[in-house]
């Protein structure tokens, strides 16, 4: 199963510093003018979970494989994107295909670093970014609602659920509010709704670009960010993409002692990362054998049938039950084995919801 977040925001705000740095790469040319990323970057991250780690050793196995984040590199929107100024139709189009919008807002002061605006402020800059997102749904929608609701009078079922959860969005863009915060009645409103693909229903989580000075506990602007965040209940972290940078061409073993001479304890991409993964609702499970432990990545609330269908369709249609262990009774006890002596090592049906750190075991005929 694989999920995308995108990476937005003015340009020169460090989206493709960012980005390299998140991927380990140089694939997205980084420089100190707008558009210098026009096709998006796509990359692949590992997932930071130490509990791989501790699964892998006790059960001697020979390989790791943690899940997965795609992160989309997308080029920079300015004012009058949703009229198609500078890249903006092709912004939109990107932007439609993600599944949460990582929003990146320049927190640094530097008269080296052009600003598109002339100025530095993150608010006015996520303002001008979600303003074009909400212009884009609105023209959309005032399209579509009118046509689902004359076909919904003829007597069309699907035009009419159309029509009322699409009305009810509508109706939060004509106040300039989101439309993530529509309330989807029923499951038929919930796939209407996701199949609309509207820009402004995905989730969001602001990155604040500070300096190195910053890195640790943020300053003044990325505290104005913090508090939009809290009120959107959405979400934000704090990271100096230049940091990052600096420390995607190092050695892992000298990351640590960089790190802790900056006074930080982890690197800002591991928390981007485990945000964008909250963000989505996701959890881990993992199996694990002498070949290898792997990391699976679930939504929220999936049942046991649907976990085996992240490994394989087979299994998912073949499912007969999961054995399954909790993490913490995997470590404890040392192994599958003891957990099964001790009867810690459970049969689960396809009613068995997942839980995060779940090792699960699926059997199946097919």
């Amino acid at each position: 199963m694989g999920f995308r977040c995108g990476i937005v925001g003015l340009p020169n705000v460090g989206k493709s510093t960012l980005f390299n740095a998140l991927t380990e790469t140089a694939a997205a040319q980084a420089a100190n003018y707008p558009f210098c990323t026009i096709e998006p970057n796509v990359g692949q991250v590992a997932v930071p979970d130490p509990r791989l780690d501790t699964i892998a050793k006790i059960g001697g196995s020979a390989k790791i494989i943690e899940t997965q984040l795609g992160f989309v590199d997308i080029a920079g929107l300015v004012r009058g994107a949703s009229k198609g100024e500078g890249l903006g139709n092709q912004f939109l189009a990107n932007i439609r295909e993600v599944d949460a919008i990582v929003h990146v807002l320049r927190c640094f002061e530097d008269g080296d670093v052009t600003h598109v605006e002339g100025k530095v402020d993150p608010i006015a800059d996520a303002e001008t970014v979600e303003t074009e997102l909400m212009l884009s749904d609105l023209e959309s929608l005032e399209k579509r609602v009118p046509a689902a609701q004359k076909k919904a009078t003829q007597g069309d079922k699907e035009a009419k659920v159309a029509a009322s959860v699409l009305g009810q969005a509508l109706d939060l863009l004509r106040e300039g509010k989101p439309a993530r915060l529509t309330v989807p009645k029923d499951e038929d409103e919930a796939r209407v709704f996701a199949q609309a693909q509207l820009l402004t229903s995905k989730p969001v989580l602001y990155v604040c670009n500070v300096d190195e000075a910053a890195a640790a506990d943020g300053n003044e602007l990325s505290a104005r960010v913090a508090v939009k965040a809290a009120a959107e209940g959405a979400k934000s972290v704090v990271v100096s993409a230049a940091i990052e940078a600096e420390i995607a061409t190092m050695a892992p073993a000298d990351r640590v002692e960089f790190l802790s001479d900056l006074g930080l304890t982890e690197t800002g991409l591991a928390r981007v990362i485990r945000a964008g993964y909250d963000l989505l609702h996701l959890l881990t499970f993992f199996t694990v054998g002498p070949k290898e432990a792997r990391a699976w990545t679930i939504e929220r609330g999936s049942k046991a049938p649907q976990a085996a269908g992240a490994i394989h369709t087979d299994f998912e249609r073949g499912f007969i039950r999961a054995e399954t262990m909790a993490y913490d009774d995997y470590v404890a006890l040392g192994g599958e084995a003891a957990a099964r002596d001790a009867g810690k090592l459970r049969s689960e049906g396809k009613e068995y919801v997942v839980a995060d750190g779940d090792i699960l075991l699926f059997r199946f005929n097919v």
